[in-house]
C-alpha cells in the first residue's frame, strides 16, 4: 500500500492546462498547475475531453499498409467486410494507398484495433522475435495469436514474417524501449509483451510512428488517445483522478499515464479504489478483446 500511495502522491505534480481539442490533436502546452482547492469536476466536460465524439485525427503514414495486409492474407477481406460492412469509409484503408490521416473515435475504435492488430502481428519485429512472446518457445497460445481469426491462414503463418514497416536496428530498439513503457488495463503486461489484441495494435501504432520519425512525446500522446477509446471507462477514471489534483486531461504527462502505475490492470484498479464510486462516471465501454 505504501508504494501505491507514493505513486498517487506524484500525480499532484503533473502539468495542467487546456483541453484536448476535437479533431486534429495538438502538442500539449505546459504551464503551472492550478490550485485544486474547491475544484468542481463536470463529468460531461471530462467525457468531452477524454472521449470527444469527433475523436482525434493524426497524421500517420498509412499509405499502402492496408493493401499489403490484404495481399499477404493476414486480413481476409471477406471476413473483414462482414464486420464493417456499414462503415465503407473505413474499409477504404484496405483499398487506397493515399490515406495518411487516421481518426480514432467511438465509431472507429474497433476497426483500428483490428487492423492494427493484424499489422502488429505480421510486421517483422524484434519485440515479437526476442521478447516475452517467445518465452517458452511458443508464441501461438496467446490471445493476440490464437485469437486472430480474420486471416486466410493460422496467425502463426504471419507472425513477424513481413517487413511491412521498414525499421532499422536503431528504430527497432526504440520501438522496444517505448513499448516497454506502454501498458493496457486489461492485464499487467506492457506493449513489449503484446499478448492480447490491444497490445499488438499498440505495437503496430508505435512502429508506424517510429518509422515516420515522430517524437517520443507525440507517440505517447497518440497511443493514449487510442487507448482511451479502447478502454473508455478506465481513462475517464484516470482523468477524474487527475482533475481532483487540479490537472486537466489536456495537460497530463501521457508517458506517465500510460505507465504501469495507471494503465496496467493493477494501476487501473488502484485508481478505481482511489476515486470510489462517482455518479455519472460509468458504463463507458471501449473495444472488446476479441474480433
Amino acid at each position: 500500500m505504501r508504494k501505491v500511495w507514493l505513486i498517487m502522491a506524484v500525480i499532484g505534480a503533473f502539468w495542467a492546462g487546456k483541453n484536448y481539442p476535437a479533431g486534429k490533436i495538438k502538442l500539449f502546452n505546459r504551464g503551472p498547475s492550478p490550485t485544486p482547492t474547491g475544484v468542481t469536476i463536470s463529468i460531461d466536460k471530462l467525457k468531452s475531453q477524454v472521449l470527444p465524439p469527433a475523436g482525434f485525427t493524426f497524421d500517420l503514414k498509412w499509405g499502402d499498409l492496408g493493401t499489403k495486409l490484404i495481399k499477404i492474407g493476414v486480413i481476409d477481406r471477406n471476413k473483414f467486410d462482414k464486420l464493417f460492412t456499414n462503415q465503407p469509409q473505413l474499409l477504404a484503408y484496405l483499398e487506397r494507398t493515399d490515406l495518411n490521416q487516421v481518426t480514432i473515435n467511438t465509431q472507429t475504435a474497433q476497426f483500428w484495433v483490428d487492423v492494427l492488430w493484424a499489422l502488429g502481428l505480421a510486421n517483422k519485429s524484434v519485440v515479437l522475435d526476442e521478447g516475452p512472446m517467445k518465452q517458452g518457445g511458443n508464441a501461438a497460445n496467446f490471445a493476440s495469436t490464437g485469437g486472430w481469426t480474420l486471416g486466410k491462414k493460422d496467425a502463426m503463418a504471419y507472425y513477424s514474417k513481413f517487413k511491412l514497416i521498414p525499421l532499422d536496428d536503431q528504430q527497432q530498439a526504440r520501438v522496444k524501449e517505448i513499448a516497454e513503457n506502454i501498458y493496457r488495463p486489461c492485464c499487467g503486461n506492457s506493449t513489449a509483451f503484446p499478448d492480447c489484441n490491444h497490445g499488438m495494435a499498440a505495437l503496430a501504432l508505435v512502429e508506424i510512428m517510429v518509422a515516420g520519425g515522430k517524437s517520443d512525446e507525440e507517440i505517447y500522446k497518440t497511443v493514449l488517445a487510442f487507448n482511451s477509446y479502447w478502454f473508455g471507462q478506465t481513462y475517464l477514471e484516470i482523468a477524474y483522478l487527475q482533475a481532483k489534483n487540479g490537472v486537466e486531461w489536456g495537460r497530463v504527462d501521457a508517458k506517465k499515464v500510460l505507465g504501469k502505475a495507471f494503465s496496467s490492470g493493477m494501476g487501473a484498479t488502484a485508481v478505481k479504489k482511489q476515486i470510489g464510486q462517482v455518479p455519472g462516471l460509468t458504463d463507458e465501454r471501449g473495444s472488446s478483446c476479441g474480433v
